[in-house]
């Protein structure tokens, strides 16, 4: 049977069954449902049956064996951080949250690499490798868990020199519908053995399998970082500079973009004094004589484009002066307007197209007169809106809405994508049979091979198809 037909008793079987098999670490409370049912997105709160504390790799195995025995719905939850609705419970279920799961296996500094459980945040993982000398590199904004990371392929502001998800996970242990327990690769930095199994689970969201640990790549901590920020006349100015420094192979770690609405915001939210105008920060790392060359040569890029006020710096307290209106970003975009809902979106072109794309959505936003700040990690052509509204104007929602399907609707014609780091969850799905068109089967099928009674964070990441299942059916 489907959604429609789903039968209330096979559900209170699975969760009697449940509860006794997992006594104290399940709980059906209001308030741990309404916790685990909705992330740090505007998407509506959707509450699952019950949440399990999963302590262990068995504990996910003997749960998802359960739930595939009653054909309960399962969803992993790790920090709650996501922007599109990834962990609501749209058609009910098992929220499992890996949080408790929190231990690292193995450091190997020889190799620059290591193992740990999906509940393992970043910061907690950089903070036990501080004395090693080696650090993971990616930083999505928030202290979200590695197995979220892993299963939302996220970036953040490190992207343009040490990659994403994709490329620092070597490889993984997930949990499938029904049980099995598979490792997808050894440590071995390379291989041409088989399917890449590793990059089909990073990015998959949840929907094919649960992912319990992580081995990751690990790089040096460098010798030296230097940050600089420069202001340009136009939006337009601003992104030459960041073409030609990517083309130029200056290797930045870090080029952000504010617009002079988030610069502002920024300034009142932050007591910050930076000039309101198209803004660029950057970081360099290496040794001292190439962050400073590093340094010399942007500036001379963006001289050249029009830039102004280029301001660098190599101690700390001057870098974390110049970087704080960024990490401000998101706080001070929502206190524009408090009690404000906050919807942030985002897409990645290819670098030559993100001056186009910027500047077009730019222009939309300007004419639909609603607050929302520009942010991005141009670097690697991926930007965001950030939409501040009345929750009492439901208008304001629906402008919001338009404005965002005609910019990822330019992204995708731009040969770009809907989501370049916040992935697809609820809030991107309607967007994928644009982007994806006929492959879209191919994913439907994957899914179908791996989770033939949809059971697993159902209602995500793919669109309706015909000729497969929509909805799961609870065995009485």
């Amino acid at each position: 049977m489907g959604i429609s037909g789903r039968s209330d008793g096979g559900k209170r079987s699975a969760l009697s069954a449940l509860a006794s098999y997992f006594g104290d670490a399940l709980s059906t409370g209001d308030a741990v449902r309404q916790a685990h049912g909705h992330d740090e997105s505007y998407h509506e709160a959707a509450l699952p049956d019950a949440v399990l504390f999963a302590r262990t790799r068995d504990d996910v195995v003997d749960a998802v064996r359960l739930c595939h025995e009653h054909r309960l719905p399962m969803i992993a939850y790790g920090t709650g951080t996501g922007l599109e609705g990834h962990v609501s419970a749209i058609h009910g279920g098992l929220s499992i949250d890996l949080s408790q799961m929190n231990q690292i296996l193995r450091v190997s500094p020889e190799d620059m690499d290591c193992t740990i459980e999906a509940g393992v945040t970043r910061l907690q993982l950089n903070s036990l490798l501080r004395d090693t000398g080696l650090f993971f590199p990616i930083d999505p904004g928030v202290d979200a868990s590695i197995g979220g990371m892993t299963a939302t392929r996220a970036s953040g502001t490190n992207a343009v020199r040490y990659g994403t998800m994709r490329e620092n996970v070597i490889a993984l242990t997930a949990v499938l519908a029904d049980g099995r327990v598979i490792k997808t690769a050894n440590r071995a930095r390379k291989s041409a053995a088989g399917y890449d199994l590793t990059k089909l689970f990073v990015g998959s969201e949840g929907t094919l399998g649960i992912i319990t640990d992580i081995t990751l790549r690990l790089h040096g901590i460098p010798e030296a970082i230097s940050s600089a920020i420069c202001t340009f006349p136009t939006i337009a100015a601003a992104m030459e500079t960041v073409i030609t420094t990517i083309q130029m192979g200056i290797p930045v770690a870090r080029v952000e973009f504010l617009d002079e609405v988030q610069v502002a915001a920024c300034n009142r939210f932050s007591g910050l004094s930076l000039k309101e105008a198209p803004t660029l920060f950057f970081e360099f790392h290496g040794s001292q004589a190439s962050v400073a060359e590093q340094a010399e040569s942007v500036q001379m890029v963006a001289l050249g484009a029009g830039g102004e006020d280029f301001d660098w710096a190599t101690d700390p307290e001057r870098r974390a002066s110049l970087w704080r209106g960024r990490h401000d970003a998101l706080y001070a975009s929502k206190a524009l307007r408090p009690g404000a809902v906050v919807w942030a979106t985002d897409v990645c072109v290819p670098i030559s197209r993100l001056g186009e794309c910027l500047i077009k959505t730019k222009a939309d936003i300007v004419a639909s007169g609603l607050t929302a700040p520009i942010v991005g990690h141009v670097g690697d052509g991926n930007f965001h809106v950030t939409f501040v509204l009345d929750p009492e104007r439901p208008d304001e929602f629906a402008i919001a809405k338009d404005v965002n399907s005609r910019m990822i609707e330019r992204a995708i014609a731009l040969e770009g994508t809907s989501t370049g780091e916040h992935g697809v969850g609820v809030g991107k799905i309607g967007y994928m049979n644009a982007e994806h068109g006929d492959a879209i089967d191919v994913m439907w099928q994957l899914k179908q091979a791996l989770d033939p009674h949809h059971l697993l964070n159902p209602g995500k990441v793919l669109p309706p198809r015909d000729g497969f299942p929509q909805g799961v059916s609870y065995a009485e």
